[in-house]
């Protein structure tokens, strides 16, 4: 497991449950447990298992991070242009940037292959807690981890054993209270159809990012393939290119994330005194970084503009977490649901005192958490080296015993992701790789036995540029080769990228042991009480955290309050001429700009509901009760920021790109008749 892979266990696995009931719109439901009863009570309507069964079956989770819907019977996909824009990046080329001048496929010979992507649909969802917490039975520490794996493992592989179309997930939730099988059709061949000028979607910039009135064509077409033909998709959302109506209930369906609401005190405390600073730190130094490497070439600063996007999102997300941390009416709520929960455990011996065994394991974790955070450096190449020294290893052992990134039910999208072809720029690989290594060294200390396994006797810079420069893993052959040759060739290997990974890969293995022993194991067993000491105070009422698995949310359209004035719930196309300043990033697209006159200004652009999401729902399908998709789903406001944590229904906004808008681009302003057509077809 790397350490990426760790820190989000202790982000999603080790969480406490939520601490009171869901009220309002308040819930990422899973849709084995849609609330039903509660939503008829508060809209007077709620769909019944056929519509639920309709919009999961049209539900797509991008293995990239993101969600989707297939919006036509041949396997049209609409997301973010966000969540594509790598892809749209991967496709640019010096003399065709199409990240900047928008991509209309003109037929389906000429969509354009998304190296790495992976279109998964949900089949069935599967309760399997009692044969896992029966492999685990009495065992503690690593053991109770290995354990657990090895249930996980067989699970998976024995409910999906045609790895070519399907992927099982066993997905832990309520912190080890629950285990669910999660199968998935999946699609290894996703392709670009239709993105919009990455200003249209990106208008605004950082500035308007996490705000609301947004002007922002955040939408994109993909398309799934099997054996080079489209998939035929006979189950997928109607597509409706109308204006949303204020106060109409509306439905989010998507993946979200990760979310850590209500935690315990202790691990709010590490969170806002420990992982959040250094996170703010490192990554406004890799920013500057950036900025200042793309200010120096013009193809720098096309290939990094995604890289860039992505840091300045990520910073923003973190700032909000450290505002709703240090608000005390934000944590006193936390802490007096908490307080309450605690009470009403009280004298259940079945319970004891899992508070105290969470602060104990974070107690333990504190006393290594520099040196698992920074035992790997990053970097695309450096991605790829430990990918293949560690799946060499992990192939070799049976299914059971492996680490949970390297089971049979995720090798295949290993593998994929290692040998799809894709560019590979080394001067931005080189600038991760100094950067990370510059700040290993700074937070451990130049004297660390850790620093001195890192960097030897050489410096981040010098390190760095020997090994990118040096290396030849940016040619997929190559790492083909290395794959399809196991662990001899691994062994044999003088690539100075596979020695550098084989060199760290034991520190990392015992930071890992360290990690399951003392943080994962008792965290999971002290979540397991927590689980149960909820369902016992508030039964069914619960959802479970975001696990970037599907989830449903139901919410309406609705302004909020903003400093004594109500905000709408809505933007116009026109409304974009206004707010245009001539100057980047508030500078118009240029296809808007040469369409002016064809476009309607009325058309609703962007709109707001109350829908509760967090990242990982990007690209979700917003639906009506009709199962008509009327937008997707792209940001949140500002306040949604502390969605982390928890939940204000007067506050957290979804922001949404509407299909009214997006029809209007098609139409008039990247001229698409197409797929106009396609959307229309019943």
């Amino acid at each position: 497991m790397s350490r990426s892979v760790r820190l989000f266990a202790l982000a999603s696995a080790a969480l406490s449950l939520p601490l009171a009931a869901a009220r309002a719109d308040e819930g990422m439901w899973t849709f084995d447990a849609f609330p039903a009863a509660k939503m008829r009570a508060d809209y007077g309507w709620a769909p019944d298992q056929a519509w639920l069964d309709k919009v999961r079956s049209a539900a797509v989770r991008l293995t990239g991070g993101c969600s989707a819907s297939f919006v036509s019977d041949s396997g049209l996909i609409l997301t973010n242009h966000h969540c594509v824009a790598s892809c749209i990046e991967d496709n640019s080329t010096a003399n065709n940037n199409i990240l900047k001048n928008g991509f209309t496929a003109a037929d389906r010979s000429r969509e354009l292959k998304c190296a790495g992507q992976q279109a998964e649909v949900v089949t069935s969802i599967k309760d399997v807690t009692a044969q896992v917490k029966s492999a685990i039975g009495t065992a503690t520490g690593e053991a109770a981890v290995k354990a657990r794996s090895a249930a996980v493992a067989a699970l998976e592989s024995g409910a999906c054993p045609d790895t070519a179309r399907t992927r099982c997930q066993v997905v832990s939730l309520y912190g080890g209270g629950q285990y669910k099988l999660y199968s998935y059709r999946k699609y290894s061949d996703v392709r670009l159809v239709w993105a919009p000028e990455a200003q249209a979607a990106q208008f605004g910039g950082d500035p308007d990012n996490f705000n609301f009135p947004r002007y922002s064509l955040d939408a994109s077409f993909l398309r799934a393939y099997e054996d080079g033909k489209p998939v035929a998709t006979p189950q997928h959302l109607e597509w409706s290119a109308r204006a949303p109506v204020d106060g109409e209930a509306t439905f989010v369906v998507g993946n979200p994330g990760s979310t850590q609401r209500l935690l315990t005190s202790e691990q709010l405390a590490f969170q806002r005194e420990l992982a959040l600073p250094i996170t703010l730190a490192t990554y406004s130094e890799l920013r500057g970084r950036l900025i200042s490497a793309m200010a120096s070439d013009p193809a720098k600063e096309r290939e990094a503009a995604e890289t860039l996007g992505g840091i300045e999102n990520s910073l923003k997300v973190y700032i909000g977490r450290v505002k709703a941390l240090n608000d005390p009416a934000f944590t006193g709520r936390i802490a007096a649901a908490e307080a309450q929960l605690k009470a009403k455990s009280a004298g259940n011996p079945a319970i004891g005192n899992p508070w105290a065994d969470v602060a104990k394991a974070m107690a333990s974790y504190r006393d290594f958490y520099i040196a698992d955070r920074f035992s790997l450096p990053q970097g695309d190449l450096f991605g790829y080296a430990m990918t293949l020294v560690r799946a060499a290893a992990e192939r070799g052992k049976p299914n059971a015993e492996r680490f949970p990134g390297y089971s049979d039910s995720v090798l295949p999208l290993v593998q994929k992701r290692l040998l799809d072809q894709r560019p590979i720029y080394p001067w931005l690989d080189q600038l991760m790789m100094e950067w990370s290594l510059s700040k290993s060294r700074e937070y451990l200390g130049a004297d660390d036995p850790q620093t001195k396994l890192l960097l030897g006797k050489e410096s981040p810079e010098a390190l760095s540029s020997r090994l990118v420069n040096g290396t030849r893993l940016a040619d997929p052959a190559v790492r083909k080769g290395l794959w399809d040759g196991g662990i001899a060739a691994i062994n044999a290997s003088t690539d100075p990228m596979i020695v550098y990974a084989r060199n760290l890969d034991a520190n990392d293995r015992a930071l890992q042991k360290r990690f399951d022993e003392t943080v994962d194991a008792p965290l999971t067993a002290a979540q397991s009480k927590l689980a149960d000491a909820r369902f016992a105070a508030y039964g069914d009422t619960l959802y479970p955290d975001a696990t970037f698995t599907l989830r449903i949310s139901y919410g309406k359209v609705a302004g909020w309050m903003e400093r004594g004035e109500m905000v709408p719930t809505r933007t116009t196309l026109g409304g974009t001429f206004d707010r245009a300043t001539g100057a980047s990033p508030f500078d118009l697209p240029p296809a808007f700009a040469a369409n002016r006159s064809k476009i309607d200004a009325k058309t609703t652009y962007d709109f707001v509901t109350t829908n509760d999401i967090i990242g990982g729902n990007s690209g979700s399908p917003v639906i009506d009760r009709q199962s008509r998709v009327i937008g997707a789903a792209f940001d949140g406001n500002i306040h949604s920021l502390g969605g982390n944590y928890g939940y204000d229904g007067s506050l957290n906004r979804t922001v949404v790109v509407s299909t009214d808008a997006v029809q209007e681009a098609l139409e008039k302003i990247y001229p698409a008749p197409h797929i106009v057509a396609e959307l229309r077809r019943k």
